[in-house]
């Protein structure tokens, strides 16, 4: 018996979960994501980036922190608490899988629910790196961004899973408005991986060795400069976002398309509010786990935006019979 038949019968051993129970455990996907890449900027802003110094085990011979003469306990604790959320992540993304595999959804939900645990290794994979080049900003920036990167995946698991298999897809926002939604995503992009600049050229190195000769590597860049552009991208990135509301307002776009865009634009501009107090004041610590926790929530802001303007309506609704969803109230 083939790996793939020998899957399909133990998942068939399973309850089938309800619509509402796989809705329940793709939002714990997407919030298992955003908490990683918390918990990651916790690590960075205290200085425990090598509270486990080796991987995958925390110190050679042991998987668990033990007792160290140049390693403190908390950055010990920091650094393994980090790597024990990858758990919860693993098994969210797993969790993911057999539920709508079980359900027999429809080929795009299984897509993304399987890109779940397949990014969750990709990340395991560049966590090693990370700690083995010595926390090098770049691999650093790159552990990052595919955690927004696999926020953006998950939320649209989330939406995705919500859609009836057999709805007809409908276009909510003209195909004008659409691209407008595109390119407002790329432009995230650009502000994230400018902020990871910032932060490789800035004060937290995510270790503080007392031996000048093992000082982690910053970027050579001055942070000034990095700061000014990062804050105009999303300033642009901000005046798409408006301008796409007065659109989706002319067109008379659905309720929940412009409440979701509004939401985005609040995110949006808190955002900005956080990073001009951060540069203000020396970049504290604890407003560095903020501006991540809100890059997550904007990540997943976008990716509603951008799914809601195409989506699947059951074959008997107004929209569906319309084939479009612009008009509907």
């Amino acid at each position: 018996m083939s790996i793939g038949a020998l899957f399909t019968r133990l998942v068939d051993l399973l309850p089938e979960p309800s619509r509402r129970a796989q809705s329940v455990i793709a939002a714990l996907v997407v919030l298992s994501q955003g908490l990683i890449a918390v918990t990651g900027a916790i690590v960075r802003v205290t200085a425990s980036g090598l509270g486990c110094p080796t991987w995958p085990q925390c110190f050679p011979g042991s998987f668990v922190p033990v007792a160290h003469a140049e390693v403190p306990r908390i950055h010990q604790a920091i650094e393994f608490g980090n790597r024990m959320v990858t758990f919860l992540v693993v098994a969210t993304a797993i969790a993911a899988v057999l539920a709508v595999t079980r359900a027999h959804r429809r080929r795009e939900v299984l897509v993304y629910a399987w890109l779940m645990p397949a990014s969750t290794v990709l990340q395991a994979v560049l966590g090693g790196i990370t700690v083995r080049t010595g926390l090098l900003w770049w691999t650093v920036a790159i552990h990052l961004l595919v955690s927004m990167s696999m926020v953006w995946l998950a939320t649209l698991l989330f939406i995705k899973v919500g859609e009836p298999d057999d709805g007809v897809p409908v276009r909510v926002v003209p195909a004008a408005l659409r691209g407008l939604t595109a390119v407002s995503a790329v432009t995230l992009a650009a502000v994230l991986v400018t902020g990871t600049m910032v932060t490789g050229a800035g004060p937290h190195a995510g270790d503080k060795s007392p031996d000048p000769d093992k000082a982690v590597p910053r970027l050579a860049v001055e942070i000034t400069t990095l700061v000014h552009l990062h804050g105009g991208l999303l300033v642009a990135y901000l005046c798409l976002l408006v301008g796409l509301g007065f659109g989706l307002a002319a067109v008379r776009a659905p309720r929940r398309v412009r409440l979701r865009l509004g939401v985005l634009v609040g995110l949006v501009a808190l955002q900005g509010a956080v990073g001009v107090v951060q540069f203000q004041n020396g970049v504290p610590a604890a407003l560095v786990a903020v501006h991540v926790a809100l890059a997550a929530a904007i990540t997943a802001g976008t990716a509603a935006v951008w799914a809601v303007g195409k989506t699947r309506e059951p074959i008997e609704s107004d929209a569906a019979l319309l084939g479009t969803g612009v008009s509907t109230a």
